[in-house]
């Protein structure tokens, strides 16, 4: 799941107004922004095995750090917690912490039976969406289209910045999806963790579009 995750931080703008873009999509990508870091330090693993599903080469072997369910709820919860602290919004900390544990719920979906339920637990789910290109085509693209209407649906642009540099991320964002769905296996682990920590930039790019949008609601919602 790729854009699948940035469609859930576009939607909850409409249940958390007040809370950037950037925040949300921090959030929903939480756990895939730390695991290319944790890939570096060898602390969890992932092989390259071309056609090991139709969609994507990667057998991710372990990682309950930030992809068993455990932890992923842990991780909501100091997210949702360090928002109410910083800002005082319970709102936003609420659905600050929902996006990042749906961030799970998310892969659950596309993944291969390889999602941990607890670190160290035998137990291993996925329903295998990525062993089929249309299918997961058509859900991934679904929840982007949705995402973006909602967050259209509840923003307006202050000027042509926050207009233009959001149909920039929309088609960046789809044209990084197309490029890993289609091209050519990533060569080795290190290059998949070094191009993992570029999604900093769509967090970055996105704090940048808010700023230039207004919500369509009372800032005190």
């Amino acid at each position: 799941m790729f854009i699948g995750h940035f469609a859930v931080g576009f939607g909850a703008k409409a249940a958390a107004p007040r809370v950037s873009l950037g925040s949300l999509f921090l959030a929903a990508q939480f756990v895939d922004l730390l695991w290319p870091t944790l890939l570096l330090l060898g602390l969890e693993r992932v092989k390259i095995v071309p056609g090991i599903t139709r969609v994507t080469p990667l057998d991710f072997e372990h990682y309950p750090i930030t992809h068993s369910l455990l932890m992923v709820v842990v991780w909501g919860l100091l997210f949702a917690g360090v928002y109410w602290l910083a800002r005082r919004y319970k709102a936003g900390a609420i659905v600050l912490g929902l996006c990042v544990v749906s961030h799970w719920a998310l892969d659950l979906l596309v993944h291969r039976p390889d999602l941990p339920l607890i670190p160290g637990g035998v137990t291993r789910l996925g329903i295998g969406l990525w062993n089929s290109v249309a299918a997961t085509l058509i859900v991934e693209g679904l929840l982007f289209v949705a995402g973006i209407w909602l967050y259209l649906r509840n923003t307006t642009a202050k000027n042509q910045v926050g207009r233009w540099a959001l149909w920039g991320l929309v088609a960046f964002l789809a044209f990084i999806y197309l490029a890993n769905l289609f091209g050519p296996p990533p060569p080795d682990v290190q290059s998949i963790a070094w191009a993992g920590h570029l999604q900093w930039l769509f967090v970055i790019w996105a704090y940048w579009v808010d700023r230039n949008r207004s919500p369509l609601v009372s800032r005190s919602s």
